[in-house]
């Protein structure tokens, strides 16, 4: 416990919200130093350490070392403050999600990992990644650059889900897609309306078909996972006395696995254009067996019982199910914990989820 408490603070003590490289300066050497592994790190910054045989299947242990910027009360001399009080470990990055990078970087080193001449043998790696607050950057380059691990753990946060305190396992998040709406009109003297096309009328239209576009549902073993799609801003007009040649309307749209809503659909209004600006996408276990071999150490791990669930927020899974990785979400951060500015993760989960990420590596 004290080794994971220390290398927790260690890693949440340095500043990684504008440039990852010293944390993953950090994380490479200590995986180097503590482990046989054989550890990369590629151009855009992610650590990845790998143990095994690639002739077998492989499990990743994943995970993200940027964060997002901290608070004024969560920074001291230069670095980020970290503070123990009350069985918890209080600083930007505790829980979103550095805590859980320590956690599976002692995981990776403690399990036992078959002998490659065994016909069993299996490859185990270790992945943190960068750019996962800004959209999956890192992720994505490493996706592109040939990371596909046949299953994956992401350590994103799933505790107090079914209940405060229990740390579950999800097989399934919301993705994100923002985008914008664009109305063009001609513009016109306001006391002669009908001289010109108003694009703030036009975007109204549009604004219609968004607000009754039904939100699209799945289910993910017995789970039930909903979309939804809202305007979230509206810009146009140049003076109070000019009809609108333009209106832009943003769109905050939380997707879901196989459905999408038909927002094409505003195209078809004369004068509209729609434009996709972030698509983050969902995630959904393919996999009954290996979330229930996940869901078999969360239960060895803890007093509570734990569930199956789903998450409302995309993470860097998102962009490994879409590739191809079979992938579930287990790890201490709790709902409305992350981004805060009094963040902070339980050290007793940080050790449940330590046990979680072992026993699911010796388990397959």
């Amino acid at each position: 416990m004290d080794e994971l408490v220390e290398l927790t603070r260690d890693l949440v003590s340095i500043p990684s919200h504008e440039d990852e490289t010293a944390a993953g300066d950090r994380i490479e050497e200590w995986l180097r130093v503590e482990t046989d592994a054989d550890v990369t790190r590629d151009d855009a910054g992610n650590v990845v350490a790998r143990r095994g045989t690639d002739a077998g299947e492989s499990l990743a242990l994943v995970g993200h070392h940027d964060v997002v910027p901290p608070a004024d009360a969560q920074m001291e001399d230069g670095e980020y403050a970290v503070a123990e009080r009350d069985g918890r470990l209080y600083g930007r990055g505790t829980a979103d999600m550095k805590g859980a990078v320590a956690a599976a970087m002692l995981a990776f080193r403690d399990s036992e990992v078959r002998d490659p001449a065994d016909d069993a043998a299996s490859e185990l790696v270790f992945a943190s990644f960068v750019g996962e607050e800004v959209g999956g950057e890192g992720a994505r380059a490493a996706i592109d650059a040939g990371f596909r691990p046949d299953y994956a753990v992401v350590g994103e946060g799933s505790t107090g889900y079914s209940a405060p305190g229990v740390t579950d396992v999800a097989v399934a998040h919301k993705g994100r897609r923002g985008s914008t709406i664009t109305a063009r009109g001609e513009a016109a003297h306001a006391s002669e309306p009908e001289a010109g096309e108003n694009a703030v009328y036009r975007a109204c239209d549009a604004v219609d078909v968004v607000r009754e576009s039904e939100f699209p549902t799945t289910e993910v073993f017995g789970e039930e996972l909903s979309g939804s799609v809202a305007v979230t801003g509206i810009e146009g007009g140049s003076a109070w006395n000019v009809v609108p040649a333009a209106c832009e309307v943003t769109v905050d749209e939380r997707t879901v696995p196989g459905e999408r809503v038909d927002l094409e659909a505003v195209e078809e209004i004369d004068g509209v254009e729609w434009t996709v600006d972030q698509d983050l996408p969902p995630m959904r276990c393919d996999d009954d067996a290996f979330a229930e071999t996940v869901l078999d150490a969360a239960r060895d791990a803890q007093a509570a019982d734990p569930e199956l669930v789903t998450k409302p927020h995309a993470t860097d899974a998102g962009w490994l199910s879409d590739a191809g990785t079979t992938c579930v979400v287990c790890g201490a951060a709790e709902p409305g914990e992350a981004h805060t500015d009094e963040e902070s993760v339980s050290l007793e989960v940080l050790e449940r989820c330590y046990d979680i990420y072992r026993a699911t590596a010796e388990s397959a």
